[in-house]
């Protein structure tokens, strides 16, 4: 092994050991470490790994090398909780996840050849049902956001070939789609069934985004800061003026909605 390989192993074993040990410290000494629980950490996990996400979307590098560390900690203290019930530690979790990734990379660490990146995620999707999975949508957390949830079962249930062929069949089912909803509104149905229908509206716009490899979350959330951006100029430009957005015509304030779009 290189030399230089060789400090970075050494560097990063002294600073994820550090973390271990100051995890243990905290534990033993800490009043509000002691406290916590395996249930008690889970909402703050999920707050953490918002924060994660917002980094990744303002490309704040320095930001995520924080929240990467806070994610980092918050697993070493769900491990430490466990190994303090006798269940497992955090080697057992290293190498849980270490023996998966070999068993499911068989292009890697066995004889099977793939083309490419579809075919690895066919592999990946019948290497769990062989592992003992009942269906290749049970790996779909029950308590993820919807969006998210959508994107993740179309891509699980194109990993065994259930999917469309081409965007354009994507497309016309969008349409398809929208067609239902505004019939649906304008026979003035139940509110349930215009659910039904803007829910299907919703998913088939989803998986066309899938088609065209966009990330519909992201680009959702690039449109909800741009209009908080647009609607905060928007304020502020009236406040300037002395006046109040309610004692405004819709028309007044376009114009200076289009003065944020020009601003950008």
């Amino acid at each position: 092994m290189h030399i230089l390989s060789i400090i970075i192993m050494d560097v990063r074993l002294t600073a994820f050991k550090r973390l271990l040990d100051i995890m243990d410290d905290l534990r033993e000494k800490c009043p509000w470490d002691q406290k916590q629980t395996l249930e008690s950490l889970r909402k703050l996990t999920i707050e953490e790994t918002y924060e994660l996400a917002d980094a990744i979307v303002e490309n704040d590098l320095e930001e995520l090398k924080g929240e990467i560390g806070d994610i980092m900690l918050h697993m070493v203290f769900y491990s430490k909780i466990a190994s303090e019930q006798g269940a497992f530690d955090i080697t057992d979790a290293l190498n849980a996840i270490c023996d998966k990734l070999v068993h499911r990379h068989p292009h890697i660490y066995g004889d099977v050849k793939v083309a490419n990146e579809e075919e690895v995620k066919a592999n990946w999707e019948q290497l769990k049902l062989k592992e003992g999975k009942t269906s290749v949508l049970q790996g779909v957390p029950k308590s993820l956001p919807a969006m998210v949830k959508a994107n993740r079962i179309q891509e699980k249930a194109r990993g065994v070939g259930f999917d469309w062929d081409n965007k354009e069949q994507v497309w016309a089912k969008v349409e398809e789609e929208l067609g239902e909803l505004k019939d649906e509104v304008d026979t003035k149905a139940s509110i349930d069934r215009i659910e039904d229908e803007l829910g299907d509206v919703l998913f088939s716009v989803i998986n066309y985004a899938r088609f065209i490899d966009v990330d519909p979350e992201m680009a959702l959330e690039r449109t909800n800061r741009k209009f908080i951006k647009r609607f905060q100029f928007l304020e502020n430009e009236v406040k300037k003026e002395g006046k109040e957005l309610n004692s405004m015509t819709l028309t007044e304030m376009d114009a200076i909605w289009s003065e944020a779009k020009k601003s950008e």
